[in-house]
């Protein structure tokens, strides 16, 4: 759904993807409910506030919330020049064009007119890893230059923004085998998965592995952040899991005893570590791209990625466990796609 553009050096969506983030009942209402709840704590009243909206959108949805609910005034940043056009065209209809103003480029490379700075700035900037569409270097820029107090979570939705993960089994990385499939072909590269798709399943309870503070973002993350977990297996996920493979096996129109046989060698193996992000919008709503905290399917546009990490799936038993170490390179340059490398192994008891 999404990329670096090679020659913009920004993240791109498809029109689909950006109604998918409109439509998604697990995200747009809370937003909704965390811009209110901010605007009407303020001690002026909403019509004192202004707001930033960073990544605004063709439909330019936070701005014109923030707007609808009674913010004095708004701007609304956007990179990618199409998405602009389109959302001053959706303010204009709106009829919110006197109180949104639409700015197109970086906001690393943008000021506010007559160096107003924001009372509140929505950054819903986060990708399936929470930092992979370059949240980290958005915030930190706004934190030194566009927000009037940075060091307040009060200033910010989402205050955090986080990445879980968990080992996981995969129907097809068990089907399509070598030598008439080559995982390796991949790179690198992860598979992602809409957040409701029970071909892929987890193996333990998630951990947190990266976690940044909007407010705190200066002195609580680096631009190379390490991490070692142990994940312990859990036998009673394991059967679980067998059961939804072999319905998803059985719904692919495989043979039942077929079906039978390749659940339960997917459900005993690994195929990864996936990956998915978690918004605290403030200290009473969050966004969950899975269930929290069992991380179980959920609807939610944000995906789920799982980098393949072998040819084959690695044959587990409930009660082993999995050492993984995370090593998250995130750049401060917005133009600098981050790099996320995974790696581990397989402790058997």
């Amino acid at each position: 759904l999404n990329s670096l553009e090679s020659e913009k050096k920004f993240v791109s969506f498809e029109k689909s993807a950006y109604q998918a983030m409109v439509n998604d009942q697990s995200r747009t209402p809370l937003f909704e409910q965390a811009i209110i709840n901010r605007l009407n704590a303020a001690e002026g009243g909403p019509g004192s506030q202004v707001v930033l909206d960073l990544g605004t959108g063709p439909f330019a949805l936070f701005a014109v919330l923030a707007a609808k609910n009674g913010a004095g005034k708004v701007f609304a940043i956007e990179a990618s020049k199409e998405a602009a056009e389109a959302a001053r065209d959706t303010v204009k209809k709106l009829g919110y064009d006197d109180k949104i103003t639409i700015l197109e480029g970086f906001s690393t490379d943008i000021s506010l007119p007559d160096g107003i700075k924001a009372d509140l700035c929505v950054a819903e900037i986060v990708g399936s890893v929470a930092s992979e569409e370059g949240a980290y270097a958005t915030i930190l820029d706004a934190h030194k230059r566009l927000v009037k107090n940075p060091n307040d979570p009060k200033s910010w939705i989402p205050s955090r923004i986080q990445t879980y993960a968990a080992p996981a089994s995969y129907t097809l990385h068990n089907l399509f085998l070598p030598p008439a499939f080559d995982w390796t072909k991949l790179s690198g590269e992860p598979v992602r998965f809409n957040c409701r798709d029970e071909g892929l399943q987890l193996l333990s309870d998630p951990v947190l592995v990266e976690d940044i503070s909007c407010a705190d973002v200066e002195k609580d993350y680096g631009t190379s952040k390490k991490k070692e977990v142990i994940f312990s297996l859990d036998e009673g996920r394991i059967q679980k899991n067998i059961i939804s493979f072999s319905e998803e096996f059985k719904r692919g129109r495989l043979p039942n005893e077929e079906a039978e046989r390749l659940s339960i060698a997917t459900g005993n193996s690994v195929s990864g570590i996936a990956l998915w992000p978690r918004l605290i919008l403030d200290d009473s709503v969050e966004v969950n791209s899975r269930h929290y905290p069992d991380g179980g399917h959920q609807k939610s546009h944000w995906q789920t990625v799982l980098p393949i990490m072998a040819a084959t799936p690695v044959a587990i038993k409930g009660g082993d466990q999995v050492a993984a170490r995370f090593d998250f390179d995130v750049p401060v340059d917005v133009t600098r796609p981050a790099s996320y490398k995974i790696d581990g192994e397989v402790i058997r008891h």
